[in-house]
């Protein structure tokens, strides 16, 4: 099973942040305010810590939510995603990310084979735990749906991108 060890940093950097990419592409998919993002940043972050708890867990995710627990391991994170998302227009963010989440798939596939279904398939499931985070659509919470088009075809990107 893979370990950090078996990643370059910024390789490391990158699986780090595969989540959080994850989850920003339903969230830039279909905004839906203030507090529905952030009932999808909270969604995101419980599902990088999932692996911590679930025994069936690739060992890989499982190191991925250990690390991200450290400051250093959410700095890495952050700073990840600030590099590839500075100065994006929006148009320009999804795009960027699909490239990102491509990226990740190939280096799972490539260097951890064992871990790369179950991994990629965490790094699905955090998407759509974002997704049914927040109602999209109708007013105040009212008459929205669960997940909207546009997430759920979002989300059909991301298993595509990472080859899930």
């Amino acid at each position: 099973m893979a370990t950090k060890a078996d990643f370059t940093n910024d390789e490391w950097r990158m699986l780090l942040a595969s989540p959080m990419i994850a989850g920003m592409a339903v969230t830039i998919a279909d905004p839906s305010g203030i507090i529905g993002m952030l009932q999808e940043g909270w969604a995101g972050a419980r599902s990088m810590l999932e692996p911590k708890s679930d025994a069936g867990a690739s060992d890989l995710a499982k190191a991925i939510a250990d690390d991200v627990t450290t400051s250093h391991g959410r700095s890495q994170a952050q700073d990840f995603v600030k590099s590839r998302i500075k100065g994006k227009s929006a148009a320009e963010l999804k795009p960027q990310i699909m490239s990102v989440l491509e990226d990740v798939g190939s280096l799972v596939d490539r260097k951890a084979p064992a871990d790369a279904a179950s991994f990629k398939a965490w790094l699905k499931h955090t998407a759509e735990k974002v997704a049914e985070a927040s109602t999209e659509g109708g007013f105040m919470g009212f008459g929205g749906v669960a997940v909207s088009d546009a997430e759920k075809a979002t989300i059909e990107d991301v298993a595509r991108a990472l080859r899930a």
